[in-house]
C-alpha cells in the first residue's frame, strides 16, 4: 500500500516533470523556493525535498548550493574510450585549475612517490552550458607538469614522455560530497569512477587521473584488436 507521503511526493514529481517536459518551466529556470513549493503543494519541507531528490536523480533538476533548484539543460552523453586518451566531448566547455600540492596517502601510492613529494593537481570540469558535466583530477610529479595550464580546448595534455603502459580501473560508487556538489547531482546517483595510471618506459608513473562520470549519462567502450596468428611483416 502506498503511503500518503509517498503519494504526495509522486504528485509533486509528476506535476513538475510535466511542466518541464511541456516547456512551461524551461531549462535554466530557477524553481520557486522550497518553502514556496511546499506551501503550493501543501506538504512538509521533507516531503518536498524528497520529491526534488527524485527529479535530481532523473537528471531534470539540479541544486546549486546557496542559489536554489534549477531545471537542467538536456544531458549530453559521455563516451569513455578505454585504452586511449580521454578526449573532450564536442560542444562542451572545459575549465582547468592547477594547484601545487604534496603527495599524501593514496596519491603517494598511486604515483609511487614518497609522502611529501611535490605534485601538481589539474582539476578539469566540463560544462554543458551552465551545467557541470564531468569531473577529472589529474596528478603529475611537479617536475613533469607543464608550467602553463594547457589550453582547455586541447585538454588533457599528457607530458611528452614515451608511454609504456596505461592502467585503468573502473568501479561504480556513490559520489563523494565534493563530487555531488561540484557536479550538482543527487548524492544517491552512482558515478562511474575511473582511475588511470600512466607509466613511462623507465617505469616511472608520470600521471594519475581520477575521473568521476555521472552514471545517468556515461558509457564506457573498450576495443581489443587481434592480429591474425602467424601473420608476419614483409620487408
Amino acid at each position: 500500500m502506498i503511503s500518503a507521503v509517498a503519494s504526495r511526493r509522486h504528485v509533486i514529481v509528476d506535476d513538475l516533470r510535466a511542466q518541464i517536459s511541456t516547456g512551461h518551466i524551461k531549462a535554466g529556470d530557477r524553481l520557486p523556493s522550497e518553502a514556496q513549493l511546499a506551501a503550493r503543494y501543501t506538504v512538509s519541507t521533507p516531503t518536498l525535498r524528497s520529491a526534488l531528490a527524485l527529479l535530481q536523480a532523473e537528471g531534470l533538476v539540479e541544486k546549486v548550493h546557496g542559489k536554489g533548484n534549477f531545471v537542467r539543460f538536456p544531458l549530453r552523453k559521455i563516451t569513455y574510450l578505454g585504452g586511449g586518451p580521454t578526449l573532450p566531448t564536442p560542444g562542451l566547455q572545459i575549465s582547468v585549475r592547477a594547484t601545487k600540492i604534496r603527495a599524501r596517502g593514496h596519491l603517494s601510492a598511486l604515483l609511487r612517490v614518497p609522502v611529501g613529494s611535490p605534485l601538481t593537481e589539474f582539476q578539469c570540469l566540463s560544462h554543458n552550458g551552465a551545467s557541470p558535466h564531468s569531473l577529472s583530477r589529474v596528478y603529475m610529479p611537479r617536475d613533469l607538469a607543464p608550467d602553463v595550464i594547457p589550453d582547455a580546448s586541447t585538454w588533457p595534455a599528457t607530458v611528452a614522455a614515451p608511454l609504456a603502459e596505461v592502467e585503468e580501473r573502473l568501479c561504480t560508487r556513490l559520489p563523494t560530497p565534493m563530487e555531488a556538489a561540484t557536479l550538482r547531482i543527487s548524492p544517491t546517483l552512482a558515478v562511474l569512477a575511473i582511475t588511470r595510471v600512466a607509466t613511462d618506459t623507465a617505469g616511472r608513473v608520470i600521471e594519475a587521473a581520477l575521473l568521476a562520470l555521472p552514471g545517468d549519462r556515461t558509457e564506457a567502450v573498450f576495443a581489443t584488436h587481434h592480429t591474425p596468428e602467424g601473420r608476419r611483416a614483409e620487408g
